[in-house]
């Protein structure tokens, strides 16, 4: 019994473990602060020395980010030390737990096997999953958070799932989009039940703001962060500071050659580059070393019609787990919109993935007892494995002669 239980779980801990090992494998590399490892990785650094975010001089530093995230990468630092390997371990152990969460979720939710392992293979194969899980931002642990938040969701777990997502949103404040939809969805499934309904309504409201509150325990005990005394008391400086936080978010508009029109996400329009370097060798006389920050296009292209079939449903013939999909889809993209005076990024898309997958299996799953469906599976995820290992080398920051460099830009906006 004990052996058949464990044989059970080998396929995914096999996953899991190739999953990591590409997450771990050369990631000091590349040497120094890639793209905004600038900001949150020297964060993290005082964070767990300061308990607050200073520079370099030690005077208190601006941030437009509340600290869960950067705590995390603190961590990392912590344990390893202040170095690439140490500020970027936390984000590799995170995208590789957002594997096995999306494979309890799909277990879950469609109680297959099968379908468990292709969601989680997928989520290993995508390569905006490994290029986040590879870099000192705060992304990867927001979409963390939130499919853990979604996964309590699924198993009704309501208390869990509101700690969960305040979590998000003491990563970055876009978690908020999906906790106003969640709570939504949770008081309409209850709607006949108004004792329920009132209890899930302060549980989503109540837990998250305490959660977000004391992600900021550092700030609170101590005097030196940014505007912690411009205030007469504690509560109106957290104030003043929250909205000079604001102010930065709506007045940003400076252009940034990497922006993304959300328009553009899905079909992968303009990827970000984290790092690019020319002088790399490869044995070439012209090589090209570079980190996009790109998902996997068979994938991600696939996962818009997939996604589209899902909306079908919900507007036809709704079940919850559609439902549950598109709320997922809904709140991490379609807020994004909302937003088109700003700069805004594709790797922002990072927290969408699950549900693209997600929209997939759904998809599977509704064909599953059919003919030749599992050859289908097996042969929709072999391909996406060999789309995702044709660019690993740009996923990974390998060098390469730049003629197979430029193979690999497929549209020209990738460049």
């Amino acid at each position: 019994m004990i052996k058949e239980r464990l044989m059970g779980y080998a396929p995914i801990t096999a996953i899991l473990t190739f999953a990591l090992s590409l997450r771990v494998w050369r990631l000091e590399s590349p040497n120094g602060y890639i793209f905004d490892e600038v900001y949150y990785a020297k964060n993290a650094a005082s964070l767990i020395t300061s308990f607050v975010e200073l520079d370099e001089k030690g005077a208190s530093e601006f941030v437009v980010h509340p600290p869960l995230g950067k705590w995390l990468i603190g961590f990392g630092i912590k344990i390893f030390g202040n170095n690439e390997f140490g500020w970027r371990i936390s984000a590799a152990i995170f995208g590789t737990l957002s594997i096995l969460l999306i494979y309890l979720i799909t277990k879950k939710l469609f109680n297959s096997k099968l379908l468990s392992l292709t969601a989680a293979i997928l989520m290993s194969f995508d390569g905006l999953n490994l290029v986040m899980s590879r870099v000192a931002l705060l992304d990867i642990f927001l979409m963390v958070f939130i499919l853990l938040s979604f996964y309590l969701l699924v198993l009704n777990k309501y208390l869990a799932s509101a700690f969960a997502i305040g979590l998000a949103v003491a990563t970055k404040w876009s978690g908020v989009f999906l906790l106003i939809l969640i709570l939504i969805f949770v008081i309409y499934e209850h709607r006949h039940n108004l004792r329920k309904a009132i209890k899930l309504f302060f549980s989503y409201t109540l837990i998250p703001l305490l959660v977000y509150f004391s992600s900021w325990g550092g700030w609170l005990v101590t005097s030196t962060g940014w505007a912690r005394q411009s205030e007469s008391n504690v509560f109106s400086s957290f104030w003043n500071n929250h909205m000079q936080i604001l102010n930065f978010h709506r007045d940003l508009t400076e252009a940034h050659s990497y922006q993304a029109n959300p328009w553009s996400w899905l079909i992968l329009g303009r990827p970000t580059s984290f790092f690019y370097d020319d002088r790399a060798s490869c044995g070439q006389v012209k090589c090209a070393q570079e980190i996009l920050a790109m998902g996997t296009p068979f994938l991600w292209w696939s996962a818009i019609f997939a996604t589209a079939i899902v909306l079908g449903v919900v507007i036809s013939n709704p079940d919850r787990n559609a439902a549950l999909i598109l709320l997922g889809f809904a709140g991490t993209y379609l807020p994004w919109f909302a937003f088109q005076d700003r700069p805004l990024f594709y790797f922002y898309a990072i927290s969408i993935l699950p549900f693209l997958i997600l929209a997939i299996i759904y998809c599977f799953n509704s064909i599953l007892n059919q003919r030749h469906t599992r050859k289908y599976i097996i042969f929709y995820t072999v391909l996406i494995g060999l789309n995702f290992l044709y660019f690993l080398p740009i996923f990974m920051g390998i060098s390469i002669p730049y003629s197979d460099w430029l193979e690999r830009m497929w549209l020209n906006s990738w460049i």
